[in-house]
């Protein structure tokens, strides 16, 4: 697949970056240099996904704490869990998040067959368990992707609504 042939060369490539960002993100703060997560993909398959840890360690367990600030809580219907100006970033996180390096470990995940360079977010399984309707649950049919239309149309905007992020899947 040629998707898988492009992440094994990147790899390759990037391989000294990686090991740069691990060093960096060790110094920082405790915890693994990798944040793997289930998430559900293509016809709702579930697979480890791979991230370089952007939050402090155990931050995954602290988002009942951080409710509150979630941009979508105030929205019917709200799908999805996002915080602006996240408190449980470290500083490298937000470098990392801001120059989308954080994302490099998922042609890991392009290289396994879990997911493709382009094509629909993975989401986490607490978000893909409330998209089960026959509508919603269409975005499961396209692959998973590294980067999508959403992310494209949207990197660096604050604002994007449930609804408007569903239809860019």
């Amino acid at each position: 697949r040629f998707d898988m042939v492009i992440a094994l060369v990147a790899l390759g490539l990037l391989a000294p970056l990686f090991v740069l960002i691990a060093i960096v993100l060790r110094a920082e703060s405790k915890g693994p240099v990798f944040y793997i997560s289930k998430r559900a993909g293509r016809g709702y398959r579930i697979f480890d996904f791979y991230k370089f840890r952007t939050m402090f360690d155990g931050a995954d367990r602290r988002i009942a704490e951080f409710a509150h600030l979630n941009q979508y809580a105030g929205e019917k219907g709200a799908l999805f869990f996002k915080i602006n100006e996240d408190p449980r970033i470290t500083r490298v996180g937000r470098f990392l998040r801001n120059t989308s390096l954080d994302e490099l470990p998922q042609l890991v995940n392009v290289l396994i067959g879990n997911m493709s360079i382009v094509g629909n977010r993975p989401l986490p399984l607490y978000e893909a368990a409330a998209l089960t309707t026959e509508v919603l649950a269409k975005r499961f049919l396209a692959p998973a992707g590294i980067t999508g239309l959403w992310q494209i149309k949207k990197r660096g905007k604050v604002e994007m609504s449930v609804q408007e992020r569903i239809n860019l899947d």
